[in-house]
């Protein structure tokens, strides 16, 4: 058995996983929901404490966003340097809806899951790169890479200040490439590679029409219902099978190199409507190589208690996830232009507090290929290969503002609840995951001490 094999299989192994699932519970204990920076700060010191036995320094980095920190171990100038990245902040815990006997802050383990908030996003993931990461220096001593880990307590919230960090630190991390894990693999049991993230804008559009509402008898039939046309107005910019309809917020077409890399692939574990989403496109290029506009929230009036009355004003809450290629500056714009040809005028767009730009690092790129490799080495099979990730990640910060290649292996699956009540992981994922990580790990350090290079 070679040192990779007795590695892997050690990551496999009851005991490693006993380790880990005491290592989350201690993470989830932690109430990292918005604002809570004291719990924020925290968690940090506690990764900091796991990682501090083997050869990693914490850096603490001050600021005017939510706790950070970067955690390095640098073992030689003639190495390559690799950057990873998580997150341990989380959405709020919303407690009481969970199922019964389950709490978001307290791991417990049901039907061969465990839950608790941030198991899934992204506490476990990092749990998982870390874990690896200590079991190959316990057991040969040394990576063969440097490496810089960077942790954030903002992400749930749009990442605030990340990118003045990373430019701030640009010489300080010196890396090579970034090699990071977020997101859910394509199912539960097929390991996932991809390369990037769609951007994301969420908008807010108004109407206001009065101060009050009125008697939907007196002046029915009289007075414009705010209701009513933000519902047609969302019928202008979502087609009636949900195709986006804005010039300017979809690509010119899918690349025939991004197709073939999709053919085959069914995205979201299989739970599709069918004939949803804009013609002639499969289901994984609308979700992988597409735009997507979704109404998140849509009101008029009080739902929980409707009066026989006209309302005064309308919100809705949109949201636009799309591909690399579209100009961020004219998306809203664009928006704006085509309400207006519409006759919609009158509905006001307030600017986003936070988005994510799309970005995403070539097919081709070496250090892709090189993940794939050595993932189908310890599986025995290929990954998926991704171009981008359906959702939206901070992916921007390392290609744009670092200008580095990024890779993302995901340890979580679409079922996994995150973002909702009931958030968690299937324990039997873990071994696998830690198994990848750790033979991914061994070969871009064998790779270092060979000299070969990685991109």
């Amino acid at each position: 058995m070679t040192a990779r094999d007795q590695m892997t299989t050690r990551a496999a192994a009851p005991d490693t996983l006993r380790r880990f699932v005491e290592d989350l519970t201690a993470l989830v204990a932690f109430p990292t929901e918005p604002g809570g920076v004291d719990a924020h700060t925290a968690c940090l010191k506690h990764i900091a404490g796991l990682m501090a036995g083997h050869g990693f320094v914490a850096r603490w980095i001050e600021g005017d966003h939510p706790p950070a920190m970067v955690l390095s171990r640098h073992e030689g100038d003639g190495l390559p340097t690799i950057l990873g990245y998580g997150h341990a902040d989380t959405v709020p815990g919303m407690e009481g809806r969970w199922q019964q006997g389950l709490t978001p802050w307290s791991l417990t383990e049901r039907d061969g899951k465990l839950y608790g908030r941030g198991v899934a996003d992204n506490k476990g993931q990092l749990l998982v790169n870390l874990t690896a990461l200590r079991l190959v220096l316990e057991q040969q001593g040394a990576l063969g890479f440097n490496c810089h880990m960077l942790v954030e307590m903002g992400e749930e919230v749009g990442s605030p200040g990340l990118d003045a960090i990373c430019a701030g630190l640009k010489d300080d991390l010196n890396a090579d490439l970034v090699l990071a894990s977020d997101g859910p693999r394509l199912s539960q049991d097929q390991p996932t590679v991809f390369l990037g993230a769609r951007g994301a804008v969420t908008v807010k559009l108004s109407i206001h029409h009065r101060e009050a509402g009125r008697h939907s008898g007196n002046f029915g039939g009289l007075l414009r219902n705010p209701g009513t046309e933000m519902a047609h107005a969302i019928a202008c910019i979502i087609g009636p099978n949900g195709e986006c309809l804005v010039p300017g917020w979809t690509p010119e077409k899918v690349p025939d190199a991004t197709r073939a890399i999709l053919t085959g692939i069914t995205p979201a574990g299989g739970e599709i409507d069918p004939g949803w989403g804009t013609p002639g496109l499969t289901p994984a290029e609308r979700v992988f190589a597409w735009s997507a506009v979704e109404v998140l929230a849509f009101t008029c009036g009080t739902p929980e208690r409707p009066v026989n009355a006209i309302p005064p004003e309308a919100q809705a809450h949109i949201q636009l996830r799309h591909v690399t290629g579209l100009d961020p500056e004219a998306i809203l714009p664009a928006l704006r232009a085509h309400l207006d040809a519409a006759g919609f005028d009158y509905v006001q767009i307030e600017e986003p507090d936070a988005r994510f730009p799309a970005s995403a690092t070539p097919p081709d790129h070496p250090f892709a290929r090189f993940v794939v490799q050595s993932i189908a080495r310890t599986t025995g099979t290929d990954p998926v290969l991704l171009p981008s990730l359906g959702g939206s990640l901070p992916n921007h910060v390392f290609t744009e503002t670092l200008g580095l290649p990024a890779v993302w292996v995901p340890h979580s699956y679409p079922g996994c609840s995150q973002h909702a009540p009931d958030e968690h992981l299937p324990k039997a994922m873990i071994p696998g995951a830690i198994a990848l990580m750790v033979g991914l790990y061994h070969d871009i350090g064998a790779a270092g001490r060979s000299g070969l290079g990685l991109a």
